[in-house]
């Protein structure tokens, strides 16, 4: 069996992140680079399965640039060979593009499972893993707290308003877990010194045969407008003098929360 991973580097959660006003787009720049943790626990869930006595072979995919430190950390969680998509062309490119251009590299690579987080946490967009699957024609598991992996099938449970959904596909599949899923392991010594000697392979678009990107043809995300963050005001304190009910229930009233 053969899973891929998808991962992303993204700013580090720990540090504040910055949106640039002119692109509209996250200031990568402004802190450390790290590999989600939503794509960390995805790629646990598929080394557990291996752990477990499964013969798969755990590819993780990424696009960017100057990504392969992220790739080798995720090497040394346990993957066995790392796939970045590299090309100046891409910068900024929204989900759409993203999509297509992942879809055509997992053709190239292949597969029997695609693991992914159900949200970046730079973006949130939520939608690539959905997108994908539409791409390849696949069936999607969506959103997993829970993932079961099989030798021909994948399965695993979804919250849904008022409940939770049991939900099962044979393989190939794409699957996307949530931040209830496996909780990721850390590198140990030994697989950070093997990770070094791991391959990761770098491909362009033109490798994969498409053209994508914002300036590409078809569908694609304009930016409108951006905003800062407005500044956080105190709000307004109210002294028991024997009329504190009546106040606040004036001040929920004028700001349509009753």
């Amino acid at each position: 069996m053969k899973i891929v991973v998808l991962t992303k580097q993204v700013p580090d959660t720990n540090s504040d992140r910055k949106l640039n006003l002119t692109t509209g787009l996250t200031e990568r720049d402004a802190s450390d680079p790290v590999p989600d943790e939503i794509n960390e626990r995805a790629l646990e869930s598929a080394l557990k399965y291996r752990d477990a006595g499964g013969d798969v072979e755990v590819i993780v995919l990424t696009i960017g640039n100057d990504v392969t430190k992220s790739a080798r950390k995720l090497l040394s969680m346990g993957a066995d060979s790392a796939v970045i998509v590299e090309d100046g062309s891409l910068a900024g490119a929204d989900m759409v593009q993203t999509a297509k251009v992942l879809a055509a590299a997992l053709r190239r690579i292949g597969f029997d499972l695609v693991l992914a987080g159900n949200e970046s946490t730079d973006g949130r967009g939520g939608v690539v893993p959905a997108m994908l699957a539409e791409l390849l024609g696949l069936p999607l598991l969506p959103s997993l707290d829970e993932i079961q992996i099989a030798v021909d099938a994948v399965s695993g449970e979804v919250q849904v308003d008022g409940g939770s959904l049991s939900l099962r596909s044979p393989l190939p599949a794409v699957a996307s877990v949530t931040e209830r899923s496996a909780e990721a392991r850390f590198p140990n010594f030994k697989g950070i010194m093997q990770a070094k000697k791991k391959p990761v392979t770098t491909l362009s678009l033109a490798d994969l045969g498409i053209v994508a990107g914002p300036e590409a043809p078809g569908a694609r995300s304009v930016m409108v407008s951006a905003l800062e963050r407005p500044a956080k005001q105190a709000g307004p304190k109210i002294v028991d003098d024997g009329t504190a009910a009546d106040k606040l229930a004036d001040f929920l009233a004028s700001n349509r929360l009753l």
